[in-house]
């Protein structure tokens, strides 16, 4: 026993090593399908703003992008054309020039009336003020002035002053109003007096409304603010840049939406793929942990599911996401639905949204890539469920297409792509729906000739009553046939209520004895009904052998009938390693020695069940015929017969490989009573008709008789 453990330790250790090395290599795999692209593309060049194109670039395809380029340019150049913001002008300016003129004037006054400077000192005393300069001319002509000329060119000066701040004075306006002082002075002045006059009131003349640079700076962010986005279109065949012009601002922008301009920073590129790469692989990592008995994380499985991934995944990053139309028209759909066909729902939109993600990183449209690609396939797997029927495939082909195609209107409408580009789009959306479904229908096959696992589509093919084999038990052993159906009805409704495969579950109770058909006579359900043989004055050795030989009879039947090795399980498992205990016990009885009956001899091949299902099987199997044998006539019978059932296979560990659980067995036997309790409920025992009846029925016959002769 302790071997046996150490060996099954051994075993999965092994096996989860294999998964890790398959993920490891997968994701390795992955990494060259995103950065080799970048890397292999001879349209990439090595160009930046200011250099000359080597060559002439042509756009692959078409696209459609908010260009920061152009963006930034009109936001610039709104902003340059705000003109700049000026304060309303300040009266404190003018009352503080026409100070400084006042106390100006007033020291050259007091220079002037000084009686004991000469000329020379007093001109030397007027050149100290900071604010007024004259020439030496206007100096001599100061000194000459009379007393009266000069208040009169003073209160000139004052007047002239005033009048000029007292309108708004820019900076940039001083020249212009300065020049303009000729035409403020009274006309009574000579010409010497004027230009003294001017030379005077110039100096004082300062801009009365400053420059705000707070209000200029918020006036242009405004108008940067109201440019909206630029929104660029390239056409397919589009010129990107000549050869030999020099590569501008936009020209570069243009080659990096297309994926044309080599990476400055290869480092970069490597480390931003291999990140997402990681991420995705302790994702698939952690998934396949959580689920380490779903049907597949199994070796086999991963390694299939790996190959397709990578598969799809080699395929749109070298083949088709560079190009126009392909994107649409590639049927990412087809791995999600087989996906959720042959496994599961939640797996198959696991495995969809991996690698979606891994498809459209880095692409320039991936937003709407991404929505494409995700929304229509979860869409086609909740319609499509386990695709029973041909039909269920056409209807997930309209959903697909009918979704690919609003998801297209969705991004596209308004975004500047043409009415052609957009119908052709919208086509392209619809013929991906058709190709998904049908794809999905051939992919879904090639996994389960490689798995060995049927489809719903097969189980539904093989479970037809006109099938060469059920056509054969029904011929041979009609008992037997029965039989079946009524295991497969109670079978079917347990797990339907446990959440087993159903469909599964009723082909195999279909065909689970099917090697009875072989030796139809030697099983009471086949012998009439007043000639029933028990065997018991047969070997019961012999009569052992004769019954569990029907396992491998069922065997070689379905492998000449090429059924599926899953309903080829459900013949071996439904007796596991049970022992046909009725001839067993004969044997006892017959035996001196009960040390002298060898129980290998009757004791079925096995192995005993490894599912839900099968195990489902051989539960339904015994109750049925223990039922059939005993003719249970109330509740109590019912659940007494189903408990006595149970009580057997649990006590002699035919369930331990199996993932039932107590809740689950509890529901099985409440699915088996309800289904039991409809087929043995009592029925009304009609009396026989009175025999004055009888002879009124009699005497008309005669004369109805009489008459017609």
């Amino acid at each position: 026993m302790t071997n046996l453990v150490s060996n099954k330790l051994k075993r999965h250790t092994t096996e989860d090593a294999v998964k890790v090395i398959i993920l490891v290599a997968s994701c390795v795999l992955a990494f060259g399908a995103l950065v080799l692209p970048d890397l292999m593309n001879q349209q990439t060049q090595m160009v930046a703003v200011g250099q000359v194109a080597p060559q002439e670039i042509l756009a692959p395809y078409s696209v459609t992008f908010e260009s920061r380029v152009l963006t930034d340019a009109a936001r610039e150049n709104a902003a340059a054309a705000v003109q700049p913001v000026y304060l309303p002008p300040d009266p404190d300016i003018a009352r503080a020039q026409l100070e400084k003129l006042d106390n100006a004037l007033n020291f050259i006054t007091t220079v002037k009336n000084d009686s004991f400077s000469t000329p020379a000192q007093k001109v030397q005393d007027m050149k100290s003020l900071k604010d007024l300069h004259f020439t030496d001319a206007e100096y001599i002509k100061l000194l000459d002035l009379e007393e009266q000329e000069w208040q009169a060119i003073n209160d000139e000066a004052s007047r002239v002053l005033e009048v000029v701040l007292r309108e708004s004075i820019r900076n940039s306006q001083l020249g212009t109003v300065r020049s303009n002082l000729p035409a403020s002075i009274d006309y009574s002045f000579p010409s010497d007096q004027a230009d003294l006059i001017i030379s005077i009131v110039s100096p004082f003349i300062a801009p009365t409304s400053l420059f705000s640079e707070e209000q200029t700076q918020t006036a242009r962010e405004l108008a940067r603010e109201d440019v909206n986005p630029i929104i660029r279109q390239i056409m397919a065949g589009e010129v990107l840049v000549r050869r030999g012009e020099i590569v501008s601002a936009g020209d570069l922008e243009a080659l990096t939406a297309f994926g044309l301009v080599e990476p400055t920073d290869k480092v970069t590129l490597l480390f931003s793929n291999g990140a997402i790469v990681i991420v995705a692989g302790l994702i698939t990592y952690m998934y396949f942990r959580r689920n380490k008995k779903g049907s597949f994380n199994q070796t086999k499985s991963i390694l299939l599911i790996a190959f397709f991934f990578l598969l799809f995944l080699y395929l749109m990053k070298f083949l088709v996401m560079d190009r126009t139309i392909l994107p649409y028209l590639f049927s990412v759909a087809a791995f999600g639905l087989t996906l959720a066909i042959v496994f599961n729902l939640e797996f198959g939109i696991f495995s969809t949204l991996l690698l979606v993600s891994l498809t459209v990183f880095g692409h320039a449209r991936s937003a709407e890539l991404a929505f494409y690609y995700l929304f229509p396939t979860i869409a086609g797997m909740l319609v499509l469920g386990k695709g029973r029927r041909v039909s269920a495939f056409f209807l997930t082909s309209v959903v697909i297409g009918i979704l690919s195609a609003a998801v297209i209107v969705a991004f596209r409408l308004g975004d500047g792509t043409d009415w052609i580009g957009l119908t052709t789009l919208i086509g392209a959306g619809l013929f991906n729906g058709v190709v998904s479904g049908t794809f999905a229908l051939l992919l879904q096959n090639i996994f389960a000739f490689v798995l060995d696992v049927p489809t719903a589509l097969q189980l539904m093919d093989i479970s037809r009553p006109d099938h060469p084999l059920l056509q054969y038990i029904l011929t041979n052993a009609p008992g037997t046939y029965q039989h079946s159906l009524q295991v497969s009805n109670l079978a079917e409704q347990a797990a339907d209520a446990i959440g087993a495969d159903r469909l599964l579950v009723r082909v195999g109770a279909l065909y689970h004895d099917a090697g009875k058909a072989e030796n139809p006579n030697f099983f009471i359900e086949n012998q009439v009904r007043d000639k029933i043989n028990a065997h018991d004055s047969d070997d019961p050795t012999v009569a052992a052998a004769t019954i569990i030989r029907h396992v491998n009879d069922g065997v070689a039947l379905a492998k000449k009938y090429r059924l599926p090795s899953r309903i080829i399980d459900f013949m071996r498992e439904h007796h596991g390693s049970n022992i046909t205990r009725y001839q067993y016990n004969q044997a006892l009885k017959l035996a001196e020695d009960e040390d002298d009956v060898d129980i290998n001899g009757f004791v079925y091949p096995g192995p005993s069940p490894r599912s839900k299902e099968t195990a489902l099987l051989m539960l339904a199997d015994g109750t049925e015929a223990r039922a059939r044998a005993n003719t249970p006539h109330s509740d109590e019978e019912i659940k007494g017969v189903i408990d006595s059932v149970f009580e057997v296979v649990q006590g002699t560990g035919q369930l331990d490989n199996t993932d039932l659980t107590l809740k689950d067995l509890q529901t099985i036997k409440r699915s088996f009573f309800n289904t039991l309790k409809q087929s043995y409920h009592p029925r009304i025992k009609y009396p026989e008709a009175p025999k004055k009846v009888q002879t009124n029925a009699s005497t008309e016959a005669h004369q109805s008789s009489s008459m017609s002769s």
